[in-house]
C-alpha cells in the first residue's frame, strides 16, 4: 500500500460525512474474506498518512474551523506519540465503517467486531458533545479542546450512527468503477446511480466501453 501525504486533493462525493472519511483512499482492489465475501479491502493509496491528512480532511469537509485545525496541528506537534495513535485509530475506525456499509449494501450479517468499534467511538464522541441554543432552537456542537487530538472522528462517528439508523439506509452504494470501490448516498431519483462521480469512474467506463466497441 502506498500512501500520498500533504496535497492530496480530497474529494467529497460521498454524499454523507462518515462515506466522505471512508474514501480518504485512492480505492480499492477486489479482495475476498475467509467467508468469501468481497470487501475489496486492499487499499491502493493511504491518504491519510499522517495527523496533518487527517486534520486537512476535516478542513475540507468543513469539520473544523481554520483555528481549530491550527491548535489541534500544535497540540499534535508537543505529543507526536499520542497524534500516531490517533491516525491509527481513526484507519481503523474507516476500516470498520467501511466493512458495516458494505455488509449493508450486500445485506450480509455486519461483524461484530466492527460494531464495536463504532459502539466505542461513539461512546468517546457523545462525552464531547454540547447543546447549544440558536434562533430556532436547539442544535449540537463540540467541546472545544485543541488537545483532544480524535476531534475530527466525532463528527464521523455521529454521521454513521445517524445513516446506519435511517430509514434512507439502502440508498448506500459502492462505485461500479474498476479498483475504486468508494462509497456514497445515491440520490439518484431512480436510485440506480453506479458510479461514486460521473466525471471521473463514470467518464472512465465510458471511455472503456468505447475501447472495446472500437
Amino acid at each position: 500500500m502506498a500512501t500520498a501525504g500533504a496535497g492530496t486533493p480530497f474529494k467529497l462525493v460521498g454524499g454523507r460525512v462518515c462515506l466522505d472519511f471512508i474514501n480518504t483512499v485512492s480505492g480499492r482492489l477486489p479482495n475476498r474474506d475467509a467467508a468469501g465475501r468481497n470487501y475489496a479491502d486492499v487499499i491502493r493509496n493511504e491518504w491519510v498518512a499522517g495527523f496533518g491528512d487527517l486534520v486537512r480532511w476535516g478542513r475540507v469537509a468543513g469539520l473544523v474551523s481554520p483555528a481549530e485545525a491550527a491548535a489541534l496541528v500544535r497540540s499534535a506537534r508537543g505529543a507526536p506519540a499520542k497524534a500516531a495513535r490517533v491516525v491509527a485509530r481513526a484507519r481503523a475506525v474507516r476500516e470498520a465503517l467501511y466493512r458495516l456499509f458494505v455488509a449493508v449494501t450486500h445485506r450480509w450479517r455486519p461483524e461484530a467486531a466492527d460494531v464495536e468499534v463504532l459502539n466505542r467511538e461513539l461512546s468517546r464522541a457523545r462525552t464531547r458533545e454540547r447543546l447549544r441554543p440558536g434562533a430556532r432552537g436547539f442544535g449540537c456542537t463540540w467541546e472545544a479542546d485543541p488537545a483532544a487530538l480524535d476531534r475530527v472522528l466525532w463528527p464521523v462517528v455521529r454521521s454513521a450512527a445517524e445513516l446506519l439508523l435511517s430509514d434512507e439506509l439502502a440508498r448506500v452504494r459502492r462505485c461500479d468503477g474498476a479498483d475504486c470501490r468508494w462509497l456514497y448516498f445515491d440520490t439518484s431519483r431512480s436510485r440506480n446511480r453506479r458510479w461514486c462521480d460521473m466525471a471521473d469512474c463514470g467518464n472512465v467506463a465510458k471511455a472503456r466501453r468505447y475501447r472495446l466497441r472500437q
